[in-house]
């Protein structure tokens, strides 16, 4: 027969054991959790990100920054924040949203919290907009029920037919909850070409009249994007009401890349790949890309978005 303080000791150790098991700490550090109320993003790191992976966006990193800080370090906000990033493609809106959601949740795209929507692989069909409008908020309820912080990217808004948007409206309103759920700590972001256009010319006025690109403004901008993508009949915020209500916090710029942010481009990658850095492969990638306006060949027409596949070429030689 077992001794009663035997069998005491027995249950006491399980217990403990099955209480530090079940710790959150220790629980969240195999299985990923939706961050605790009230934790904050580290400031350092971010910008570090910011300053160390994204190239010639002075006012994205800016803006970027200071609203999600701000929105992480306010215990009761008011309503999701929502970011629309705006500009050429290869100018790094995706690469933003991604430093942004791996400071959010460390697995980034790869996070269960963390939810990438295409315009053209997820709401593909014109005639089914009304179905794709139900899916979005019955998806979005559900995520942002199990993980507050939720954070959702809506990639290719100039390609998302004209009301599906509409549909996420009320979880971006200045409600304390809807049906139930609060939404005020998610983080919503579209992605658009959109604007981009607007963008270059103000971008290439500035370098007319011999103004130093950093010092272009948001207030040079902002206002021209929200109008300009608000009756752009290829964005998919064409007469939105989410602009209408002025539900987006930042309307932001990315700003046309010039060869010297190519190179950091290239650089960066040959560093990522393990390469020390051959400035005379940085000079041949970027002579390769192509530049506009024609005459003076300022600002690459696809950003960075090939230096990959160009550093292969020469990684093979």
């Amino acid at each position: 027969a077992l001794e009663p303080l035997s069998v005491g000791l027995a249950i006491g150790v399980a217990s403990a054991l099955t209480g530090y098991l079940s710790h959150p700490r220790f629980y969240c550090s195999y299985v990923e959790c939706c961050p605790r109320a009230g934790q904050r993003l580290n400031a350092t790191a971010l910008k570090a990100q910011l300053d160390n992976r994204l190239f010639g966006q002075h006012l994205a990193k800016d803006v970027v920054l200071k609203a999600v800080l701000g929105f992480s370090n306010n215990p009761s906000p008011k309503k999701p924040l929502m970011l629309s990033l705006h500009g050429w493609a290869g100018t790094g809106k995706n690469f933003l949203s991604q430093i942004l959601a791996e400071q959010v949740h460390p697995a980034g795209l790869r996070s269960k919290f963390v939810h990438l929507f295409l315009a053209t692989l997820h709401f593909p069909h014109q005639d089914q907009v009304k179905l794709y409008k139900e899916q979005l908020q019955n998806w979005i309820r559900g995520n942002v029920s199990a993980c507050p912080s939720s954070v959702f990217i809506f990639d290719e808004m100039d390609k998302m037919h004209p009301g599906v948007i509409d549909a996420i409206k009320p979880f971006l309103d200045y409600y304390e909850e809807v049906d139930g759920v609060s939404y005020r700590k998610a983080i919503f972001i579209f992605l658009s070409n959109a604007g981009g256009d607007l963008i270059n010319k103000a971008a290439l006025d500035f370098w007319t009249s011999g103004k130093r690109r950093e010092d272009i403004q948001l207030k040079d901008l902002e206002p021209l994007l929200s109008v300009g993508v608000f009756n752009n009949k290829n964005s998919g915020l064409w007469h939105s009401s989410i602009i209408d209500r002025n539900l987006i916090d930042y309307f932001v710029p990315f700003l046309p890349l010039e060869q010297k942010h190519v190179k950091m481009c290239v650089r960066a990658e040959m560093t990522a790949r393990g390469y020390a850095v051959d400035e005379e492969i940085v000079q041949a990638v970027a002579d390769e890309m192509t530049y506009f306006p024609k005459e003076q060949k300022i600002y690459s027409d696809k950003g960075c978005k090939t230096v990959q596949a160009k550093l292969d070429i020469h990684e093979d030689l």
